[in-house]
């Protein structure tokens, strides 16, 4: 199964921007799904951003607009990149994975991004 490492959380101010990192134990490019996902203080975890193999994107309202996800097949990495960052966007990020014929999809530890007002 593959391992998932997040890198990159942080303490910034509000209005800035970060960029998180998730490296995979393995090749990633025939990986259906990679994506995040971020469970704030006290709030069940919920869905950031979706790559999926074929290219496309998805992502949550409250971000759309403002967060990009990228990957690069050649590094095994998958990227966040968060711009005009708010209070709102505090949380724990968590990368995840998952792809057809998994029993499971795959959860890195998770990065810690706070945001100040």
């Amino acid at each position: 199964q593959v391992q998932l490492v997040e890198s990159g959380g942080a303490l910034v101010q509000a209005g800035g921007s970060l960029r998180l990192s998730c490296a995979a134990s393995e090749s990633i490019s025939s990986i259906n799904v990679m994506g995040w996902h971020r469970q704030a203080p006290g709030k069940q975890r919920e869905l950031v951003a979706l790559s999926h193999s074929g290219g496309t994107a998805t992502y949550a309202v409250s971000v759309k607009g403002r967060f990009t996800i990228s990957r690069d097949n050649a590094k095994n990495t998958v990227y966040l990149q968060m711009d005009g960052l708010k209070p709102e966007d505090t949380a724990v990020y968590y990368c995840y994975a998952d792809s057809i014929g998994w029993s499971r999809s795959q959860w890195g530890q998770g990065t810690t991004v706070t945001v100040s007002s």
